[in-house]
């Protein structure tokens, strides 16, 4: 993640270029391995971190071995922390076994640590969120959510603070849109480009997709589409309901500058207007800082934002949301990119998940 406004690239940037940007971490050759020696100062290796000890329980995040460190000093009965050189996982303590009983000890944790100041680049006060995020046992799975009885028998595993998610590795989810005027498929077709407001706690003035947001804990997906909308756009929930239209997702792999791991799956939508249109997205929630019409900066022609990505200016996912779209019109083709493979292959990728729990 990025805390300062963006600099224009000294060189254009490949659509490849910037699909790297965001997909930009793999797993070391010896991860899992006996003898990985958990150094705190290591921030290339991870720890795979597991619901519980048993073989096959399912990995849920990657853990540097600093964070593994300080898990070590809990208190007994929340955590079970493998000891140096085993090539195991941490996971909760076997008492800690309903999403209910997961979710307090993790916001007990994280509000200590942001009170303690630690990691305050990533759960400092300035940046917490106080938003919490949902965490599947199988990444890929169903987005469902805690029964009432707090049974443990879905897909749902627990929920955390937004902003420390980061800092445990696990699989993030948002919702991306691109509004366009005309026909998507024409060179002629123009999009609704907003500038994130500069007050933003992460990627403060970027350029951003027309509408998108994380996927709060209990809501579903195309309900938090709607409620990014209203926020970001302030466009009618029927006007979504009837013209938004689900197109696929990306997923990437991605490392932010702390060297803690992102791995997130957006799930795409378009919307499309009339050319004509008198339509005009309008901010209502601060977090969009203008989609001013009068500025040609914001109702963008193809070309000119092909070259605001190609400077770097977009917010790296967003730049991966529209090479998707790229793709799936026709502004990106096999003939005329020589990377065509590696791009779309690299826009829906699976973060090494299997690898994650491996043990050599």
């Amino acid at each position: 993640m990025s805390n300062d406004p963006p600099i224009p690239a000294s060189s254009p940037l490949s659509f490849l270029d910037l699909v790297k940007i965001c997909d930009n971490f793999r797993l070391p050759p010896n991860h899992g391995f006996v003898d990985v020696v958990q150094n705190p100062s290591d921030m290339d290796s991870f720890v795979p971190w597991t619901l519980t000890q048993y073989r096959g329980s399912p990995a849920i995040g990657l853990l540097r071995f600093d964070v593994v460190d300080l898990l070590r000093k809990e208190k007994p009965g929340t955590w079970i922390i493998p000891e140096p050189q085993v090539g195991q996982s941490v996971s909760f303590d076997a008492s800690v076994n309903t999403p209910r009983k997961r979710t307090a000890v993790l916001k007990e944790l994280c509000e200590r640590w942001r009170d303690a100041d630690v990691f305050p680049a990533s759960i400092g006060p300035k940046k917490w969120r106080d938003e919490m995020y949902p965490v599947y046992r199988n990444p890929f799975g169903v987005h469902d959510h805690c029964l009432e009885d707090d049974s443990d028998s879905g897909n749902y595993a627990f929920e955390m603070e937004r902003a420390a998610c980061a800092l445990f590795g696990v699989v993030t989810y948002g919702i991306h849109m691109t509004i366009y005027q005309g026909i998507p498929s024409s060179p002629e077709v123009m999009i609704w480009v907003p500038t994130r407001a500069k007050t933003k706690q992460t990627w403060p003035s970027w350029l951003d997709n027309t509408v998108a947001g994380g996927i709060p804990s209990g809501m579903p997906i195309f309900e938090s589409l709607v409620k990014e909308c209203a926020e970001e756009a302030s466009i009618d929930a029927d006007i979504v309901r009837n013209h938004a239209k689900p197109v696929g997702a990306v997923s990437y792999f991605f490392r932010n500058r702390m060297h803690f791991l992102q791995p997130e799956v957006e799930y795409v939508y378009d919307l499309g207007v009339p050319p004509n249109s008198s339509f005009q997205p309008c901010p209502s929630d601060g977090e969009v800082e203008s989609f001013d019409a009068s500025l040609s900066t914001f109702l963008l022609s193809l070309d000119e934002v092909k070259s605001k990505m190609r400077q770097g200016l977009f917010k790296p996912n967003c730049a991966v949301v529209l090479i998707d779209f790229f793709v799936r019109h026709g502004h990106l083709t096999p003939d005329d990119e020589s990377d065509y493979m590696d791009i779309v292959t690299r826009l829906h990728g699976r973060f090494e998940y299997e690898r994650w729990s491996q043990r050599g």
